[in-house]
């Protein structure tokens, strides 16, 4: 007897959800006249919403403070999904624990990986990935804005009416996002090279440190499902004692007892590190805040980092 695969109980699991949902009774409609979009994480539903604007109303499903790698689809979210016009997600494993149920709903629903118009040989593969490619694309904003042809003529696709004005969004946003791209190499450009190093507790930034000239380390992996152990602290904090490195800093979608547990380990070798602040990774802020936008989650990081680096060393504790 054949083993029933973990994807095959996913989809199986979802499709009794999907049924459930479609007896349920419906509930009112936010979205009248306008096309419903539910994406993932808050990044794609900022994209939607700069290229739909008053055509389209969008939901995100993973608000501040969440981490796309661990997040499980609640009733509540099966139900937007279904009646959906279209779902965006990021791809490239970003939502491990969703992924696999969303490709399964690509035969129901318009459902569109964004990262799907990216050329694979742009993407990042790390050896310690498992094969997979680094689903971090956003922190590389050249690289994220090539996302915006691919929900632009998504949404085109779905609702025709509108696609001129989708198009003309869409090239309006372009263009913010180049000016978004030249504040933060000028802001990196204030850093010298050998000052270039950000630590933070997952590997997430990986895209970032290339596009703009960064050493990058983590503590966990590419994805926080994976744990690090002991020997990675204190690896990481050797790493950090022998460069002197004067600032490492915490993610708001990942408690901050890992790099503290790294800040300790690095007092102990004598140096005395900084948390510099606090990082926008895998979720951006508040909405109604600065950094509630990707414009203003990218600004917030860029800043922030700067600014501790440029602070100087910590010191020696001894």
């Amino acid at each position: 007897m054949k083993l029933i695969s973990l994807r095959l109980i996913s989809a199986l699991s979802l499709l009794a959800a999907f049924g459930a949902a479609a007896c349920a009774p419906p509930e009112p409609a936010a979205s009248q006249g306008r096309l419903n979009v539910v994406t993932t994480v808050g990044m794609i539903r900022d994209v939607v919403q700069n290229v739909g604007g008053d055509h389209v109303h969008a939901t995100g499903l993973m608000g501040p403070g969440i981490d796309p790698h661990l997040y499980k689809a609640s009733e509540g979210d099966v139900r937007r999904l279904f009646r959906a016009d279209v779902v965006f997600y990021g791809g490239l494993h970003l939502e491990a624990k969703m992924g696999e149920v969303l490709e399964e709903m690509g035969g129901r629903i318009r459902v569109v990986a964004v990262t799907d118009g990216i050329p694979r040989d742009r993407l990042l593969a790390p050896p310690e990935f498992q094969g997979a490619y680094d689903p971090h694309v956003w922190f590389d904003v050249k690289m994220w804005s090539m996302t915006v042809d691919t929900i632009a003529s998504t949404l085109a696709a779905a609702d025709p009416a509108n696609a001129a004005a989708y198009r003309r969004n869409a090239a309006a946003y372009h263009a913010r996002l180049d000016s978004l791209d030249a504040y933060v190499r000028a802001q990196a450009a204030r850093v010298p090279p050998p000052q270039r190093v950000l630590v933070t507790a997952h590997d997430a930034f990986n895209y970032f440190g290339r596009a703009y000239g960064f050493q990058v380390r983590g503590l966990q992996g590419i994805s926080t499902a994976s744990e690090a152990g002991t020997g990675d602290v204190q690896a990481l904090a050797e790493f950090i004692a022998r460069r002197r490195i004067p600032a490492v800093f915490v993610e708001s979608s990942i408690p901050r007892r890992t790099i503290e547990a790294v800040q300790e380990a690095v007092r102990d070798r004598g140096w005395d590190v900084r948390i510099g602040g606090s990082l926008y990774s895998d979720a951006m802020g508040n909405p109604g805040t600065p950094a509630g936008t990707y414009d203003g989650m990218v600004r917030h990081n860029i800043d922030t980092l700067v600014g501790a680096l440029l602070r100087g060393p910590g010191g020696r504790n001894d």
